[in-house]
């Protein structure tokens, strides 16, 4: 399948047949910067680079004719740069060239192509140069077409084999690595395939992942490629199950008064979502086996409740528990609720963060609320029963490794208000047992939700300040912190100076991830209390925040957010009981994207709008594979490889059945041992 001309000519060359282990130094015309450079992306051996797979592949074999009119779908396009022009406005910049179809360049078709603020494609792109670019037109208010920052490559001509590597295939687009550019890892990977011998059938694969001859076979061969890394992390997630139940835990029932008295004392019955979860809970706990459970619910569904009485069974039964939240913000946010939950009923709470521990504590069981330094000093804790670990996606398999290797094991229960459907659930939370909360608590208004154009933005802000004459508060969040270059996004601390002038007397706070703990903590005070009623934020208060009397929340540059982080985001209003609204407000040059927006109009199912986001745009960072500690997710496609993952979980599960230690594997045991040392390091 792999080109035998190009095969043949390169090992006349007397290079040396490689292995797969064979360090990248030894490649011809390997430089020290370029080796630092790959070794900075984890490449070092030959077997790495070819794991650096391609995002995508373009159809070169035949260009299309240049568009007549806009279109959705994405186009690959050649011709020739016949001019090139730099406008400068203040700090932004745009640069824009025309590309023409054909060597009679007079005549030919021609596009536009603008990118802004990269104010280095001056130097880069020239007059008279031939270009591919990859992108999606649309049309100009004075007619003809433009491509706003499409993917482009140059084509050196008379460069040896161009026509071989680059042009006249399915050509692979691999990512850039530092001063390797998408074309220079497609050479490198070209000549690096020429120097290895005969290949297994899965080397074969990996070969056409790279450079297939036909769309079928590149189909085939990820396929393939997918389910052998899907496979991998089943078996980590399976054998990390086995170790989890492999020891005992401290039995915690549920007959107790003091739960009965703190279900009686809440101003609300649970639902029979709520009720179903608890009983699985304290079946798990009161089983003599660690339980090592996800509680799955939609923002609003009531998991924080379901969390304090399980952790009041933990203390009824003499033992101390623990809730672990990602951020000071929200494990303050806890430690008000909790302390208003138990504090009727003489249930000690403590706070534990870097910032703040409390002194001259009474012994004996209680509540301990605090960040995830509370990992790294289980003394602070005293081995509890039972930990929480709260917005379970900041996490990962490593932190629940961690608890564990305690000795007893506690119970763990880990809960995720970002919606994650069922397909990402089972890939990242493979060594949990599965609850979902999919009722909301009764009396809950729906929010109303409006996506809108930049231009509507003076509207907006006029219904914003009806809603603030009225008492009620506000939050608005923008993508970034400052203004940076990216000059089309629109910043909070420069918006933050503009609504305060705007929404006077009002008053408006601003947080961001950048603000001490102390100082987010005051701020947020500031708005709980009411003094202010307007918080500018950045994804900050995605999750956590509760404040009941907010009831309209704004998001300006909204495309720039995915649908199931907006639905995150809109969690924050509806809390109370008046009418709570979510506005989504486009960028200047972005009304082209609303219709992925206005999915947020018409749903209100977390699970749906993810499995949407999901489909858009792939499973990207929602599989956040990096922070978990698992081998990467390259090639799954994600929910549409939900059976490949399925059988792969299946085989796994099958595998270490019959062969625990994989002593009939001695390399998947030596594989599955590196990413397993790499995830417990340090780890007891």
């Amino acid at each position: 399948m792999f080109c035998r001309k190009f095969i043949d000519r390169a090992l006349n060359r007397d290079m040396m047949p490689l292995q797969l282990e064979s360090p990248l130094a030894t490649l011809p015309r390997m430089t020290n910067a370029r080796l630092r450079a790959l070794q900075e992306e984890g490449l070092d051996t030959v077997q790495d680079l070819l794991h650096h797979y391609p995002r995508r592949h373009e159809d070169r074999r035949k260009f299309p004719a240049f568009p007549s009119g806009a279109t959705t779908d994405l186009v690959c396009l050649r011709g020739t740069v016949i001019e090139t022009k730099m406008t400068r406005f203040g700090r932004r910049c745009q640069f824009t060239l025309t590309l023409a179809e054909g060597p009679n360049t007079a005549l030919a078709a021609t596009v536009r192509c603008r990118w802004f603020n990269l104010r280095y494609l001056a130097k880069v792109l020239q007059a008279g140069q031939d270009l591919v670019i990859h992108g999606r037109p649309r049309p100009l208010k004075k007619g003809g077409l433009i491509f706003d920052h499409p993917e482009f490559e140059v084509l050196e001509t008379g460069e040896p084999d161009s026509e071989l590597i680059h042009l006249n295939r399915i050509t692979p687009i691999h990512p850039s690595i530092g001063p390797w550019s998408p074309r220079m890892v497609r050479r490198l990977i070209f000549e690096t395939l020429a120097q290895l011998p005969a290949a297994s059938p899965g080397e074969q694969a990996i070969r056409t992942i790279h450079f297939p001859e036909t769309w079928e076979a590149l189909e085939n061969a990820r396929a393939l490629l997918a389910k052998e890394e899907l496979f991998e992390m089943q078996c980590i997630l399976v054998r990390q199950q086995h170790r989890q139940v492999s020891g005992g835990a401290p039995v915690i029932r549920r007959r107790s008064a003091l739960l009965a008295r703190f279900l009686k004392q809440l101003p609300y019955e649970l639902t029979g979502a709520q009720k179903r979860v608890l009983t699985r809970i304290f079946d798990d706990m009161g089983s003599g086996r660690p339980m090592n459970r996800l509680l799955h619910g939609d923002v609003g569904s009531g998991k924080t409740v379901v969390a304090a009485t399980a952790m009041l069974g933990a203390v009824a039964a003499g033992h101390n528990a623990a809730l672990m939240a990602p951020t000071q913000v929200l494990a303050h946010q806890h430690y008000g609720t909790f302390r208003n939950f138990f504090e009727p009923l003489g249930i000690p709470v403590t706070l534990r963060t870097s910032a703040h521990r409390e002194t001259g504590e009474n012994p004996g069981p209680r509540i301990i609320i605090g960040t995830h330094a509370l990992l790294f000093a289980p003394e602070s804790v005293g081995n509890p029963a039972l930990v929480v670990i709260d917005e379970q996606h900041k996490f990962g398999v490593r932190q629940r490794a961690r608890l564990s290797a305690q000795t007893p094991h506690p119970h763990v229960l880990v809960m995720s208000a970002t919606p994650i459907p069922r397909t990402l659930a089972l890939t990242l939370y493979g060594d949990l047992d599965l609850s979902l909360l999919d009722e909301a608590p009764p009396g809950r208004q729906p929010v109303r939700t409006l996506v809108r154009p930049h231009a509507k933005l003076a509207e907006a802000a006029s219904f914003l300040r009806d809603q603030l004459d009225k008492g009620r508060q506000a939050y608005l969040v923008y993508p970034v912190i400052d203004e940076g270059k990216r000059a089309d996004l629109k910043a909070a601390t420069k918006e933050y100076q503009r609504w305060t002038a705007l929404l006077a007397p009002h008053r408006c706070a601003l947080i961001h991830g950048r603000l001490a703990a102390a100082e987010k903590e005051t701020v947020m005070q500031s708005f709980r209390s009411g003094e202010a009623r307007v918080l500018v934020s950045t994804t900050v208060i995605e999750v956590g925040v509760d404040v009941a009397n907010a009831n309209v929340l704004l998001v300006e540059n909204a495309e720039r957010f995915g649908l199931a982080q907006l639905h995150q985001l809109r969690g924050r209003v509806g809390r109370g009981t008046e009418q709570a609204w979510c506005i989504l407000l486009s960028g200047e040059d972005a009304e082209d994207k609303l219709d992925r927006l206005k999915i947020l109009e018409k749903a209100a199912d977390g699970f749906a709008i993810a499995e949407a986001d999901l489909a858009q745009r792939g499973p990207g960072d929602l599989l956040g594979t990096a922070q978990t500690g698992l081998p990467p997710v390259r090639l799954a496609r994600l929910p549409q490889d939900l059976p490949l993952l399925e059988e792969a979980r299946e085989a796994a599960r099958a595998m270490l059945s019959e062969d625990p230690a994989l002593e009939s594997h001695p390399e998947l045991r030596s594989r599955l041992g590196a990413w397993e040392k790499r995830l417990f390091a340090g780890i007891a």
